[in-house]
């Protein structure tokens, strides 16, 4: 059965308000996204979300449709991920690919979708946030009452510079489905409770305000937090300092954008935010195989000068960011948003960033257009990348 059979007859022109599949959905068709579905056995998503759609009579029932699927999408993967329930095929349980490739099937029939009653551009583009938020766990967070035990918040990344590899991973994105909803005792032995979600590769989300509409309401919740997105090759990297400036890497629809963080209030914005997890323990603690390290470069314009610089040893007074510790792309953005909203909210916990080994093939699996879609490897990198940034918020939230 071919995509298109799976909508609802379409009229000849476009009902009002949808659009094309935007780039990000355009790579579904490439066989190696359809490989990936195939082997999590999660190629049904999208069909049998087509088939509801087809039947939804009202706005009300398509939110209401979007909610269940959308939630149901990120509990199905976490469970995968946990073990819970069947693998669905031969793809590794740890992959965070099944999740991203599913959710941009969903969102394509939803963009595309013709209904039988009249569905303004402001309720669909509505729909696809709902789906966006519920299918990331960022609408799911769920920390027992009372006393007792400490709360973790993780966060996490899509795949990206899928154009340079379509079959890349994102240890980030593994880790917060393999983290979500489980419990762990801290380095003081105390127990605490993980709750994760994961965040687009898109600048205009972010400058939406899909960060701090996703962390505000949770932040003053928790203990610790800590950001996380995939970094340098062979080493996990503690960012100390975050900064306000956005370099213009193309994203996952190959948009760009550069200039100063767009956040509210840009009149008390600071050039500047820095970590609070305890980064001399967590360096100095044996977390596993990859080098962890308390990374301070940044690159600045100092106060009363127009050239950038690096500097090893974080910001001078009064300089204008230019690149935080995380570099100047959306990891070092959620690191900045995240850091400023725990600042602003007045918290004194525990929060920063921490950037992961980059997750690569075997040797011999390291051509996209000739490779496997996975590898032992590869899974071994993944998982212990994964057990690794579980033992660094071990040590961090104690």
């Amino acid at each position: 059965m071919t995509f298109c059979t799976l909508l609802a007859p379409a009229p000849a022109q476009a009902a009002a308000g949808a659009g094309p599949a935007t780039v990000e959905e355009q790579r579904l068709d490439q066989p190696a996204a359809q490989e990936i579905l195939k082997r999590a056995g999660f190629a049904d998503v999208a069909p049998e979300f087509a088939r509801e759609l087809a039947g939804a009579r009202s706005y009300d029932a398509a939110r209401r449709l979007v909610e269940r699927e959308g939630s149901g999408l990120w509990r199905r993967a976490v469970d995968r991920v946990q073990g819970r329930g069947p693998a669905g095929g031969d793809l590794s349980r740890d992959d965070d690919r099944p999740l991203y490739w599913a959710r941009l099937g969903l969102t394509r029939e939803l963009r595309l979708w013709q209904p039988r009653f009249t569905l303004t551009q402001e309720n669909r583009a509505a729909l696809l946030d709902r789906l966006e938020q519920t299918s990331r766990g960022q609408t799911g967070v769920d920390y027992p009452g009372g006393a007792g035990c400490k709360r973790i918040l993780l966060t996490g990344f899509d795949p990206f510079t899928l154009d340079r590899d379509i079959r890349i991973s994102n240890p980030s994105g593994a880790t917060a489905l393999a983290l979500d909803g489980t419990w762990i005792r801290t380095a003081d032995g105390q127990l605490a409770r993980i709750e994760t979600m994961t965040f687009p590769v898109r600048w205009q989300d972010f400058a939406d305000g899909a960060v701090e509409r996703a962390l505000t309401p949770v932040l003053p919740k928790v203990d610790a937090f800590t950001t996380v997105s995939q970094g340098r090759v062979g080493r996990i990297d503690v960012e100390r300092f975050n900064g306000a400036w956005r370099g213009g890497f193309p994203d996952n629809d190959n948009a760009s954008s550069t200039g100063p963080v767009p956040v509210s209030d840009p009149a008390s914005q600071p050039q500047w935010t820095r970590t609070t997890l305890p980064y001399q323990d967590i360096v100095a603690h044996a977390t596993g195989r990859f080098p962890v390290y308390d990374h301070t470069d940044v690159t600045e314009i100092p106060a009363g000068s127009t050239d950038p610089v690096d500097r090893p040893d974080g910001p001078t007074p009064g300089s204008t960011a230019r690149a935080g510790g995380g570099g100047d792309y959306l990891s070092n953005e959620i690191a900045y948003r995240a850091t400023l909203l725990r600042d602003r909210l007045g918290l004194t916990i525990p929060g920063g960033h921490v950037h992961t080994p980059v997750l690569q093939f075997g040797p011999d699996n390291t051509d996209p257009a000739t490779g496997s879609v996975t590898d032992p490897q590869f899974v071994r990198n993944r998982l212990d990348i994964v057990a690794q940034i579980r033992a660094i918020v071990r040590v961090a939230a104690r």
